[in-house]
C-alpha cells in the first residue's frame, strides 16, 4: 500500500534538489554540506509518520494516521525548530562549526514544505491543516509516481556530477546516458504490458535528451563551465513548469468529466479528475451518483469525448448494513472520495467490499488497489477485517467473478 503514496526517496530527490540550487554557495563549505542535507531530510520528514501505522494492530491505522500532523502547515515550524536544535546541538557535541539556527530553520522548513506541498498534488490526500481541521487537500495534478517528475529532479543532480570532474567526466556521462536511456525503454516495456499508451519513437526521444544532458558535459565540461547550483537551478525551474503543465492539464481534463456529467442528468455527489500514468496527457474521470461510480481513461490528445462506464454499487443488504456501522469501515467512508460497494459470497463466507475508485488507475482493471474486506459467516458474526490481498478477486453479487475463501 506503500505504492499509493510519493514514496520517500523521490521526496529527499527533491528536497537534495532544492538545497544544491538554493543553500549550497560555496559549494565546498560546511554551510553548503549541511544546507543540502537540513533541506533533503526536511523534505523526507513528514513520512516518519510511518511509525504510528507499520506496528499498529488497527487494520486502518495506515489511512487514519498518514498525512496528518507531521503534513501539516501549522506543525511545519514546530518540527523545522526542533530538527534545526538537533542538528546545531549534534554538530556542537561533535566540534564542527554549525550554521546559524536561522539558516538552519529555513532549509528545514523548506523542504517540510516541499514535501507538504508535493503530497497535496497527487489524489491521496493530505491534511495540511491538522489538528485544526481533518479534512484532506488532494489536488490531483501528480500521480504518485511519475516517471517525469523523478527525472528532473534527479537528472540535474547527475549531470552537475557528470560535469563536476573533467578526468572522469566522460566514463560518467557514457555511464548515466547508459543507465537512464536503459531506463527509460524499460518503462516503455513496462507500459506496454499493463496496456498504457507509451510510444517507442517517445522512449528513443528521451534517450536523445539524456545524450544531450549527459554527453555534453562529458565531452566539454572544460568549456560549458556549468556549476552545480546552475544545473540544480535549471532543473527547480522546469520541475515548476512542468508542475504548472501537469495543473493546466488537470483542468483541461476535469473540464471534459464535467461536460460528461452535466449531459447525464443524474445526481452528482462527486467528481473528479485524476492523472494517470505514464504522461500528463493521461487522465482518468470519476463520477460519484447515489448508485454507483462512472469511470473513464482517457487521452487528451484524443478530440472524443472520453467514454465511460458504470460501476455499480452491490444492492443493499443486512450484511451491508452490518459493515457500515465498523469503525473500520467508517474510517475507510471518510476516507474515501469516490467509494464503492460489492458484495459477494464465497462458501459459508459472506464478503463485502469497500473500494475507492479513484486508486483504479489502469483502464479496464478489475483490481482496485486499498480495498477493504469485510467477512461475516452465514449467520452474519463478523469473522475478519482486512485489505484485499494480491491476487484477491473484487466480490461481486452478479456471478461474472469468483470470490476465492479467506484464509487465516
Amino acid at each position: 500500500m506503500s505504492g499509493l503514496r510519493m514514496d520517500t526517496i523521490t521526496h529527499g530527490i527533491a528536497g537534495a534538489l532544492i538545497g544544491k540550487a538554493f543553500f549550497a554557495r560555496p559549494e565546498e563549505t560546511t554551510r553548503a554540506r549541511v544546507g543540502i542535507a537540513a533541506v533533503t531530510i526536511g523534505a523526507m520528514f513528514p513520512d516518519a509518520d510511518f511509525v504510528s501505522y507499520e506496528f499498529s494492530r488497527n487494520v486502518v491505522a495506515m489511512i487514519e494516521y498518514h498525512r496528518g500532523f507531521t503534513h501539516s502547515f501549522l506543525a511545519l515550524p514546530l518540527f523545522a525548530v526542533l530538527l534545526a536544535l538537533g542538528t546545531w546541538w549534534l554538530l556542537r557535541r561533535r566540534g564542527r562549526e554549525s550554521p546559524g539556527l536561522g539558516f538552519l530553520i529555513l532549509a528545514y522548513a523548506v523542504g517540510l514544505a516541499s514535501h507538504i506541498l508535493l503530497d497535496a498534488m497527487t489524489s491521496y490526500g493530505t491534511r495540511i491543516w491538522n489538528p485544526v481541521s481533518g479534512a484532506r487537500v488532494a489536488w490531483d495534478v501528480l500521480f504518485i509516481i511519475d516517471f517525469t517528475f523523478t527525472a528532473l529532479v534527479l537528472v540535474p543532480q547527475v549531470a552537475a556530477w557528470v560535469g563536476s570532474n573533467a578526468t572522469k567526466g566522460r566514463e560518467r556521462g557514457i555511464g548515466m546516458w547508459t543507465l537512464f536511456s536503459a531506463a527509460a525503454f524499460a518503462v516503455w516495456l513496462l507500459c506496454t504490458k499493463i496496456g498504457l499508451a507509451f510510444s517507442i519513437w517517445v522512449a528513443a526521444l528521451i534517450a536523445a535528451i539524456f545524450a544531450v544532458i549527459f554527453l555534453l558535459p562529458a565531452f566539454l565540461g572544460h568549456r560549458l563551465e556549468i556549476s552545480r547550483e546552475r544545473w540544480c537551478r535549471v532543473g527547480v525551474y522546469v520541475t515548476l513548469a512542468y508542475l504548472v503543465a501537469c495543473g493546466v492539464q488537470h483542468h483541461r481534463a476535469l473540464r471534459r468529466v464535467s461536460e460528461f456529467a452535466n449531459g447525464t442528468g443524474l445526481a452528482i455527489d462527486r467528481l473528479g479528475a485524476l492523472p494517470s500514468p505514464p504522461s500528463l496527457f493521461t487522465w482518468n474521470g470519476l463520477i460519484r451518483t447515489p448508485a454507483g461510480v462512472y469511470i473513464s481513461h482517457f487521452d487528451l490528445r484524443d478530440k472524443q469525448p472520453p467514454e465511460f462506464v458504470f460501476v455499480k454499487d452491490s444492492a443493499p443488504t443486512d450484511f451491508v448494513a452490518r459493515a457500515v456501522e465498523l469503525k473500520d469501515v467508517q474510517v475507510y467512508w471518510n476516507f474515501a472520495r469516490f467509494p464503492m460497494i460489492h458484495t459477494g459470497t464465497s462458501g459459508d463466507q459472506q464478503i463485502v467490499d469497500f473500494g475507492d475508485l479513484r486508486f483504479r488507475t489502469l483502464p479496464g482493471s478489475r483490481v482496485v488497489p486499498l480495498t477493504l474486506r469485510v467477512i461475516f459467516d452465514r449467520r452474519g458474526n463478523l469473522m475478519r477485517v482486512r485489505w484485499l490481498r494480491l491476487g484477491d478477486y473484487m466480490a461481486t453479487d452478479n456471478g461474472d467473478a469468483e470470490v476465492p475463501p479467506d484464509t487465516p
